[in-house]
């Protein structure tokens, strides 16, 4: 099992991919710290691993505040005895607009779920890795920011590129401390932030060079593989998971 024995925390871990992740890691023996702001959903998540003979324990929080990021490193920490990594994974959209006219509360809004939370995952996440001898952090990034722009994605191209810039500075930082740090960059993917319009999906898989849109399992594979033994020598990278997505505007 490619994460068996580690203690790994998975936010945004409530639906779409990292609900995904929670069920994939689980079976591949990892320990779960699961976070989200939907405790109901948390608890169903976890009761599921835990009836599969999996371990998890969750708590809900919302990741634009610096405490919730150090809550999950302490319950890692207390239940598990330590962290081995994290799949930072949490992130909205925000509203779609020209920069012009999007408003200053949407901006700070995307900035904070979608960059500083970053910011405050590695803070708590990176001494704990420490102790353990090193670890592995995964942040959910996009191409949009990082290959393309997309307009009325200001806000949210700006945060995920963001992500970007801070995963390389950290895996510059802290490699030789035998901490890997990466962004994985996801296409479009069937997860509640999809929506339920079949028009749009069927626009959306156009867009892909695979002509079609992701299972979540597909992409929380790709964090499964960053996360594990498997990607020992791979840090500070930006791994695009997108079904040809970018290239197919270049």
């Amino acid at each position: 099992m490619l994460l068996n024995g580690k203690t790994i925390i998975v936010t945004g871990a409530s639906s779409g991919i990292g609900a995904a992740a929670a069920a994939i890691f689980a079976e591949e023996g990892a320990k779960l710290v699961l976070g989200a702001r939907r405790a109901e959903l948390l608890e169903q998540i976890t009761e599921g691993i835990s009836a599969k003979g999996g371990e998890a324990v969750f708590l809900a929080g919302n990741v634009e505040n610096s405490a919730y990021a150090e809550e999950l490193v302490k319950l890692a920490e207390d239940r598990f005895g330590g962290l081995d990594g994290a799949f930072n994974n949490a992130g909205i959209t925000g509203d779609m607009a020209p920069i012009p006219d999007m408003t200053e509360t949407n901006w700070h809004k995307v900035m904070a779920v979608n960059l500083n939370s970053g910011f405050y995952a590695a803070r708590h996440q990176i001494p704990a890795l420490r102790k353990r001898g090193g670890g592995s952090i995964v942040f959910t990034s996009s191409f949009v920011g990082h290959n393309i722009g997309l307009p009325g994605m200001g806000a949210y191209a700006a945060a995920k590129a963001g992500l970007v810039g801070m995963t390389r500075v950290l895996a510059a930082e802290h490699g030789a401390e035998n901490i890997r740090v990466n962004a994985l960059l996801p296409g479009g993917t069937m997860t509640p932030m999809a929506g339920d319009d079949a028009g749009f999906h069927e626009v959306v898989r156009g867009f892909h060079a695979l002509k079609r849109i992701a299972e979540p399992s597909e992409i929380a594979n790709a964090a499964l593989f960053l996360l594990s033994n498997h990607a020992s020598f791979v840090t500070g990278s930006a791994m695009i998971a997108d079904g040809g997505n970018s290239i197919s505007k270049l």
